[in-house]
């Protein structure tokens, strides 16, 4: 039988760190879901992936980071824009540590084997590469549809405007809101840039590593992934031909199975994970 179990921790500044775990019995390891930009842990098709890892003995964890711009009272609408606005890679990371931390020292999460894996989508995708190349806690990684630079979230053309203004404003689409980024984010990507630095990050990556990727991605092209399997020898690199960003995968997902695509994506993982 599968459980779903909801768990809330400190994150960066205070702020709360929502998660839930999809378990089952017998687990073989935890997965570690890192949602990306403009995400958050009940995005669409997110729960029936947990379940189907817990139906195949991995158990699924996923969290919101702390400024993501959700909250616990309302974990699927952005209405914090200030904590969003204040957000950093740095913070993220420090949410990711915790998060981990928080995993490692609970059998209930992680289960007799301590065996600990990561999967990152799109800016998620970074936030785990540049986690992994130094936790070693982490036994495997996966990326789906992976930023190669967090430079790449942004034209380039913006930043003198950013830095004259202080803030910057992205649409949501989906939403309709405007949502804004501090310069805050700008300046610890510069302030920081060594630890920051994907690429650098993925050629310290040691553990096995699945980077997955569309081909009809368009919002990170498919040349990030390529880009990042140069760096590292060891990776192996999945594309999926003509998926997009999402793997068709769409919120709110109404329908009892997946797309075709993102079944793909998730089988692939779920091999590899069980991989000796």
């Amino acid at each position: 039988m599968i459980h779903k179990q909801t768990f809330t921790i400190a994150g960066s500044e205070g702020k709360p760190i929502l998660m839930d775990l999809t378990s089952a019995e017998n687990n073989e390891a935890l997965v570690i879901f890192v949602h990306g930009f403009k995400g958050f842990k009940d995005w669409g098709t997110h729960d029936q992936v947990a379940k189907i890892f817990a139906g195949k003995g991995i158990n699924f964890l996923k969290f919101n980071f702390s400024h993501n711009g959700t909250t616990p009272e309302s974990p699927l609408d952005f209405t914090d824009l200030e904590a969003f606005g204040n957000n950093t890679f740095s913070k993220e990371l420090f949410d990711l540590d915790q998060v981990i931390t928080f995993a490692e020292k609970s059998k209930e999460l992680s289960g007799s084997t301590g065996n600990i894996c990561l999967i990152g989508h799109s800016l998620g995708g970074g936030i785990s590469i540049v986690q992994s190349a130094e936790d070693k806690r982490i036994r495997k990684l996966v990326t789906w549809a992976s930023v190669s630079r967090f430079r790449n979230l942004w034209m380039n053309d913006v930043e003198p405007i950013w830095r004259k203004e202080g803030v910057i404003y992205v649409d949501n689409i989906r939403t309709g809101q405007k949502m804004p980024l501090k310069v805050e984010l700008l300046k610890d990507l510069e302030q920081n840039y060594e630890t920051l630095d994907i690429l650098s990050a993925a050629q310290k990556v040691e553990q096995p590593w699945l980077i997955i990727h569309g081909s009809g991605d368009s919002i990170v092209p498919v040349e990030q992934a390529q880009e990042l399997n140069r760096q590292q020898s060891q990776s192996k690199l999945l594309i999926i031909n003509n998926a997009d960003h999402v793997f068709e995968a769409k919120h709110p997902w109404l329908e009892n199975s997946l797309p075709a695509n993102l079944n793909t994506v998730v089988e692939s993982t779920v091999s590899f994970f069980k991989q000796q």
